[in-house]
């Protein structure tokens, strides 16, 4: 076992976490106090070559491995989840489905834009009454004259409504026989006619990040639209989520780190009783079990995305990942608001905002429930 990172993983995690410090860091409060998707910040991570890190050259991508992405993520969500959140949803759920499923007319056509940061792309699966069971997906489309017509709604979409959102991957019910339904996914542009983005506000989390209800009415799109085999849409929606786990396992992983440096900078500038908080042995104690927890987290993520980037079989590592890393960015956040007391409440200290970010973590891209069934079903459960 090699547990040591390249050079070039080395050099990316350095670069990756000084662009966070400079250009992020400063404005994190302020675009969360606004509710304010930055577009500035977008593009100058898309020259930070953070967009289509894992996409061959050939399509205007980085053509790195797995564990470099998942560190530029997991730098991101140290200091904002918002902005790591753009990229993670970009890169796992936004790129990867054209990148992998897509024609060489399709990946040409819409990949090397994306991979630049001047464009971002949806995943439209979630629905507002299909979450963690997909296949209860109502909106429709259905196939006449060359053309797909798509009626339905999605919701929770991320990067879908920004000014520079090119268009949405829709899962759709493409057949429905004898109470069997047919799913494909389909390239929705975002300038169809039919087809409506909206922002999503005042949202507890992730404030600064994109996030949409996506319209469809009588929305027509070309036949070649079709992303993949026809019915096969859940397929790719489904094994588009394994890659995503491991983009919020990183968020999760990040997001826990940066509570954790909170705490232990405020615990040993805090004095009360004469002393530093962190000579108060229950203090000292949590921040050991903080440390303890992120690096058991950042040890089971990045074996999962070895066996990814070794062509081996990575869905159970993804879902233990997932479920891991969120629910300890959750437990760290909770002490680091702990540590800091009546501070921690207030807005003007940055653990109050990755208290609340990362609760997402444990509902998106699969519930830790549903993380915990995938779980079981892998070891022989069911």
């Amino acid at each position: 076992m090699n547990f040591e990172l390249t050079e070039e993983q080395g050099f990316i995690r350095d670069s990756i976490r000084d662009f966070a410090e400079r250009e992020i860091r400063p404005l994190a409060k302020e675009l969360d106090d606004k509710q304010e998707f930055s577009v500035e910040l977008t593009k100058k991570m898309g020259e930070m070559g953070l967009f289509g890190m894992i996409v061959s050259p050939e399509y205007g991508g980085q053509g790195l491995d797995y564990i470099s992405y998942i560190i530029a993520v997991e730098e991101l969500a140290r200091v904002d989840s918002s902005q790591a959140a753009t990229v993670a949803a970009h890169n796992s759920l936004g790129v990867n489905p054209l990148y992998y499923f897509g024609t060489e007319e399709q990946k040409k056509k819409y990949v090397p834009q994306l991979c630049t940061g001047e464009a971002l792309w949806g995943f439209g699966l979630t629905e507002p009454g299909a979450g963690s069971d997909s296949r209860a997906s109502k909106t429709t489309a259905k196939l006449e004259n060359g053309k797909w017509t798509i009626n339905g709604s999605k919701i929770f979409i991320t990067n879908a409504s920004a000014t520079i959102s090119k268009g949405s991957t829709i899962q759709a019910v493409s057949d429905d026989k004898d109470g069997k339904k047919e799913f494909s996914a389909i390239i929705v542009e975002q300038n169809t006619p039919g087809f409506t983005a909206k922002t999503m506000h005042d949202k507890m989390m992730w404030r600064a990040s994109n996030t949409a209800e996506l319209y469809l009415d009588d929305c027509a799109v070309p036949e070649g639209n079709l992303l993949g085999k026809r019915g096969d849409g859940s397929k790719i929606m489904l094994n588009t989520l394994d890659h995503g786990r491991l983009s919020i396992a990183a968020m999760g992983l990040g997001c826990a780190q940066g509570a954790f440096e909170l705490a232990l900078n405020y615990a040993k500038e805090r004095v009360q009783f004469g002393k530093p908080l962190s000579h108060n042995q229950v203090v000292a104690n949590k921040l050991g079990d903080m440390a303890l927890k992120i690096e058991l987290a950042r040890n089971l993520l990045y074996k999962a995305c070895w066996l990814k980037d070794n062509k081996k079989p990575f869905a159970k590592e993804a879902a233990m990942s997932k479920l891991y890393c969120s629910e300890i960015a959750k437990q760290v956040a909770d002490e680091g608001v702990q540590i800091h007391g009546g501070y921690g409440l207030m807005k003007d200290y940055d653990i109050e905002r990755f208290y609340r970010d990362q609760r997402l973590l444990q509902i998106g891209e699969g519930t830790s429930e549903i993380q915990r069934l995938v779980v079981s079903r892998h070891i022989g459960c069911y």
